[in-house]
């Protein structure tokens, strides 16, 4: 069973304004966690805001939980959680505070499904007399998945959740929406962060406003079309610059303390090594490298 079914979704900003949303198509199946990958400004914030039906399509359609996100607005809003990426709570409000209103709101009580957010909770239970604008983004982050929990959805919408969070927050958000999961809770989050893809079910990759696709993070990663290299040296710039202008060279980019690149496949390793030494560039460290996420990624954008 099908939990979001999006179909053709398009959203503009202005007569004159490139699609935020370029005829997106997509399904999440019930309890699947689906990422929806991408930098900023490549639609994912507007796909989030259709969904939740704060915005209004353009054309296209979509359904979450089997209800039509134009016609069934109102019982959406009832079934779904929305954890938008700015915090949005209400910071002169206590932790407590906040938690009871967004209950009160959903016609329910922290007690009646406190089942649900516990894990969390008990995180930023002995700060909560303490005003939300007052909190890190870390307990910010988990105070808003609380809220986002407190009327036990059927879907759960993640906005960009780990933005501006530090590592270990983030380990640990991810590791609660594992366990989320386990209770046949649909989740689909958003994130700039590569890393992160390989966290979920299946994962969706949009750049301006289209997707360019769907699928496993493993399977994507396996579609990699080329042998992908690492490789360093002293000047990296220098490197850089030789290795972009090879003739053989497929694709070639920064990547950390290396680079990346692929090349033709009838050259082998000594004849790069061979050409760069002419170049002026010696002590080659050149590897074999699994590509990851981000390397398929930047593949898809240049084909």
């Amino acid at each position: 069973m099908e939990a979001v079914i999006v179909n053709a979704l398009s959203k503009t900003y202005g007569q004159e304004a490139p699609r935020a949303v370029d005829n997106v198509s997509f399904t999440v199946s019930k309890g699947e966690l689906f990422g929806l990958i991408g930098p900023d400004g490549a639609g994912k914030t507007s796909i989030f805001r259709m969904l939740t039906t704060v915005l209004l399509p353009d054309g296209g359609s979509a359904s979450v939980d089997g209800l039509d996100i134009v016609k069934d607005y109102k019982e959406i809003r009832n079934r779904v959680g929305y954890m938008p990426g700015k915090f949005s709570l209400y910071p002169d409000l206590s932790i407590e505070e906040n938690l009871d209103f967004f209950a009160t709101v959903f016609n329910t009580t922290v007690k009646e499904n406190y089942d649900l957010i516990k894990d969390i909770y008990v995180q930023i239970e002995p700060f909560k007399k303490r005003r939300a604008g007052k909190l890190s983004g870390g307990m910010k982050q988990k105070l808003a998945l609380c809220c986002a929990l407190i009327h036990k959805p059927s879907v759960l919408f993640l906005d960009e959740p780990t933005t501006g969070v530090d590592p270990v927050s983030r380990k640990e958000f991810w590791e609660m929406l594992r366990r989320l999961k386990e209770q046949d809770i649909t989740i689909v989050v958003s994130t700039p962060y590569m890393d992160e893809a390989t966290l979920c079910d299946r994962i969706a990759l949009i750049q301006n406003g289209k997707i360019l696709g769907i699928n496993t993070p493993a399977n994507i990663v396996a579609s990699y079309p080329d042998t992908l290299y690492a490789l360093r040296a002293e000047p990296m710039y220098a490197l850089l610059q030789a290795v972009e202008r090879y003739a053989h060279t497929l694709d070639s980019y920064a990547f950390g303390e290396y680079m990346h690149a692929s090349f033709t496949g009838d050259v082998r390793e000594e004849d790069v090594k061979t050409y760069l030494r002419q170049q002026g560039i010696a002590d080659v460290e050149m590897k074999k490298t699994t590509p990851t996420i981000e390397d398929c990624f930047i593949n898809k954008l240049k084909n």
